[in-house]
């Protein structure tokens, strides 16, 4: 059973940049689908990103396209965020999950492990 520990959330101005880290314990790594989340104040958490197995294919949220990145290091078995252009939007606690077989990457259903989150503020 793969463990998940979020890191590097915490207050940013509007337009700056960070990086969120989910390190993985427990599990091969590189057989897990990974995906970000996010769960702002009073709304549903929603999908932000996802990379598959080998780190070849990622997809985004419409919403963070062109300013999210998300990106896999096999030594380190850690998955990453970086986040640039940051939006007072942006605002949310950020999930790390991971899934061996997946079909709907989006569908938080779908993911049976899950760190405890790390919150990302923007500030205006």
């Amino acid at each position: 059973q793969v463990q998940l520990v979020e890191s590097g959330g915490g207050l940013v101005q509007a337009g700056g940049s960070l990086r969120l880290s989910c390190a993985t314990s427990g599990g091969t790594f590189s057989s897990y689908v990974m995906g970000w989340f996010r769960q702002a104040p009073g709304k549903e958490r929603e999908f932000v990103a996802v990379i598959n197995w080998s780190g070849g294919k990622t997809y985004y949220a419409d919403s963070v396209k062109g300013r999210f990145t998300i990106s896999r290091d096999f030594a380190e078995n850690t998955v990453y965020l970086q986040m640039n252009s940051l939006k007072p939007e942006d605002t949310a606690v950020y999930y790390c999950a991971a899934q061996a077989d997946i079909v709907d990457y989006g569908d938080q259903e779908e993911y049976d492990y899950w760190g405890q989150g790390t919150q990302v503020t923007v500030s205006s």
